[in-house]
């Protein structure tokens, strides 16, 4: 169930690029911590991680496209506000139920999906545009 950093993901933005692929691991912890029956606790402490290095991440990007003044920051920014709205619903489902088989599939669904999605698609865009700024 691991997601998997790919060299295809790179945006060309060593900050952000570094940032990715530690969410990727982050976030392969907390499946692994869900997949193997781990306590709450634990699954809660990865959960928390994630909440604060999401919105680092989120900060160190709006920062980029701000200083750079990157047309889309706006529609960007709207897409990282989607995302915390979906992580916060998956934080209240963990809180309620436990590390559920419905929750590790809702971890795929907002969180991997999102995050493989976002990348590949946003970010990259992103990326080719900082390139020639920086």
């Amino acid at each position: 169930m691991a997601v998997l950093w790919r060299n295809d993901l790179s945006i060309g933005v060593e900050l952000i690029d570094n940032q990715h692929k530690e969410l990727f691991v982050r976030i392969n912890n907390l499946l692994d911590a869900c997949t193997q029956g781990k306590g709450a606790e634990e699954v809660g402490s990865v959960i928390k991680f994630l909440e604060d290095y999401v919105v680092t991440h989120f900060t160190d990007e709006v920062g980029l496209m701000t200083k750079h003044r990157y047309p889309e920051i706006e529609g960007h920014k709207a897409l990282h506000d989607q995302f915390i709205q979906g992580f916060n619903k998956l934080k209240d489902q963990f809180e309620k139920e436990g590390a559920t088989i419905n929750f590790v599939i809702q971890v795929n669904q907002v969180v991997v999906d999102w995050l493989v999605n976002h990348i590949s698609r946003v970010d990259k865009k992103l990326g080719a545009f900082l390139k020639d700024k920086m």
